[in-house]
């Protein structure tokens, strides 16, 4: 684990840092971790605490569900590139990991943890509401995205039958 040497013009390209000046960024930068995970290590597990959100600056990652039921089987609900950022839910709800988080190739991640989030909140009240509302926005498409993903899913599943019967015989 070792401070950040990623740039400004990485973070400007990351969602979470949209709107932010120079001299906010700058601001950000000394409170950021940078993290390196070789191939199949397990950053998040599913069921922990979590309190830093995750930026990919080079890799790739699962997002793994392991099911309630049977906790033998799980599901990669989706896999994160560079730019992608996780642990977001987990600064907002408090709450322990909804999912694991595996690499699937050697990773570089940088991090902030929740309790640098709140001396920023401490230092800078308006670089600390930008980074909370772009965080709500990241929260907020992939909740749409899911929303969408469930409503094919629910439309596929009920389907009228004389619309299908309809479609076989054009």
């Amino acid at each position: 684990m070792n401070k950040s040497t990623i740039d400004n013009e990485f973070l400007c390209k990351h969602s979470m840092f949209g709107g932010l000046n120079d001299a906010s960024l700058s601001l950000i930068k000394p409170y950021l971790e940078e993290h390196t995970y070789e191939e199949n290590v397990t950053i998040l597990k599913q069921g922990e605490p979590n309190n830093r959100v995750h930026f990919i600056v080079e890799g790739e990652v699962a997002i793994v569900r392991q099911s309630e039921t049977n906790k033998k089987q799980s599901r990669i609900i989706t896999t994160l590139h560079n730019g992608d950022s996780f642990g977001e839910m987990e600064l907002i709800d408090i709450q322990n990991c909804a999912a694991s988080v595996v690499t699937l190739a050697p990773s570089r991640i940088i991090t902030l943890s929740n309790k640098d989030l709140y001396k920023i909140s401490l230092v800078d009240l308006k670089t600390y509401t930008m980074l909370i509302l772009n965080l709500a926005r990241d929260i907020s498409r992939r909740l749409r995205g899911a929303d969408e993903m469930l409503a094919m899913v629910k439309n596929r599943a009920t389907m009228p039958t004389s619309a299908s019967q309809s479609d076989a015989s054009v």
